[in-house]
């Protein structure tokens, strides 16, 4: 077992992550749980139940901007995109498998995933805003609203494909 101090631990979590990670994984095999820095494994843990549901929130601000594109922007596309977001469906599509995937791994999201509609719906109107600017549009010409337009039913439901054929 290396012998290193409790402060000298914590300034690794700063200074050399992975190392830290080791020493206390050696430390919990050894059982040595005085030594351990327990703030920020914690901290740690707390954050790899966070990090798929991010995954999820955000595949879900994906499929919640494309669906506002799909509905208010189709007319509007960079130089070499396909007019009517076609590119738009297929990455609903894949948001969509991407999410359901997360879930058969982790089945307790499914619950969690509807609570992150709003934080979402941010995320896509950050996105919505630099995407109108990349096309030298004003983002404030148009009305984006603050409260998500779309259910979180809807979000998983609507068939743009099917839509699209009826174009």
């Amino acid at each position: 077992m290396r012998t290193i101090s409790k402060e000298d631990l914590k300034e690794l979590y700063d200074k050399d992550f992975p190392l830290w990670v080791e020493i206390n994984l050696e430390l919990l095999k050894e059982k040595a749980y005085d030594l351990v820095d327990w703030e920020n494994l914690l901290e740690e843990i707390e954050d790899m139940g966070l990090r798929h549901l991010e995954s999820c929130t955000s595949h879900l601000a994906t499929i919640l901007e494309h669906l506002d594109k799909w509905d208010n922007f189709r007319m509007l596309t960079r130089a070499g995109e396909e007019k009517g977001g076609l590119s738009w469906i297929k990455s609903v599509e894949n948001a969509r498998d991407r999410i359901m995937v997360l879930f058969r791994r982790y089945p307790s999201l499914k619950a969690k995933l509807p609570k992150e509609l709003h934080s979402a719906w941010i995320e896509a109107v950050g996105n919505l805003r630099i995407w109108l600017r990349e096309l030298g549009e004003d983002p404030d010409k148009y009305h984006i609203p603050e409260k998500c337009p779309y259910t979180y039913e809807e979000a998983f439901t609507r068939d743009l494909r099917k839509e699209a054929d009826s174009i």
